[in-house]
């Protein structure tokens, strides 16, 4: 259970969708953006956050319980969403941090505008081709059995794995409708954007990539191809971790984004 000097669980309404949101923690503005997994496993890494930051965590359109507006169809349209979040709330020289998907998100909204912006927290991001139009820079995940996505996205499969008979039944919806709406934000083109290559040079604030040494979905030379475009961006390994390095190495994650953000 998330314990940090304040702590909510709740729902916030933009513009007529209604999302489920944790707000926890004291200190300066960060939010952070959840991978496809969902924002569950994210749990012990909130927690992590919120000892030295005021931490929103929203659970994105059309994951967990969180309403999918009609013609939503894009991860471009999601960054839209988090602008309109940004403004609704108020928040200003905020961190935003993503992994995976949420970072292709947390880029996609840093290229349109970094008015309310301070620094930017890329991990294991997807969102971008590095390769030419015959190599495949990230895994097929929709090809693969759960035990190979398992094997390729984590340092030790174990911590992903989960008995779906054994689980509630909002927990087994949930992870459905994630599964869902990763297919329906990054199946096509696949978990990424062709636009957002040649936009990159707009990301004028400091910007960290966190990389997990043992992430088989994507190479780490994809995180440095993708880091080189940003300007001034710098990249950090996270070792014994993979894809998703905020729930194999929560503290760790935790401990670089926050000295990143100067919050430590």
């Amino acid at each position: 259970m998330l314990q940090p000097a304040q702590s909510a669980a709740g729902s916030l309404v933009v513009e007529g969708t209604r999302i489920d949101m944790i707000e926890c923690g004291a200190g300066r503005p960060l939010l952070f953006l959840h991978a496809e997994n969902g924002i569950e496993p994210a749990a012990a890494a909130i927690e992590e956050l919120a000892k030295a930051a005021h931490v929103f965590a929203p659970t994105h359109p059309g994951f967990g319980r969180s309403e999918l507006p009609a013609g939503m169809r894009s991860v471009d349209d999601l960054s839209y969403f988090y602008l309109d979040l940004l403004d609704q709330l108020d928040l200003r020289d905020i961190t935003v941090v993503g992994v995976s998907l949420g970072a292709w998100i947390a880029a996609e909204i840093a290229v349109k505008s970094t008015a309310r912006m301070a620094r930017l927290v890329m991990a294991n991001a997807v969102g971008i081709k590095v390769g030419d139009r015959e190599s495949r820079d990230i895994a097929d995940i929709f090809a693969l059995t759960d035990q190979e996505y398992l094997e390729l996205t984590y340092c030790d499969p174990s911590v992903g794995q989960r008995d779906y008979k054994a689980l509630p039944d909002a927990e087994v919806l949930a992870a459905a409708r994630a599964r869902e709406a990763t297919a329906r934000f990054a199946w096509n083109p696949y978990f990424h954007d062709p636009r957002l290559k040649s936009r990159l040079h707009r990301i004028r604030i400091p910007t960290l990539f966190l990389w997990g040494s043992h992430d088989r979905m994507l190479s780490e030379a994809y995180g440095r191809a993708y880091c080189a475009i940003v300007p001034g961006a710098r990249f950090e390994v996270i070792d014994r971790a993979g894809h998703f390095p905020h729930q194999e190495q929560p503290k760790v994650f935790a401990e670089r984004v926050l000295a990143f953000a100067g919050n430590k």
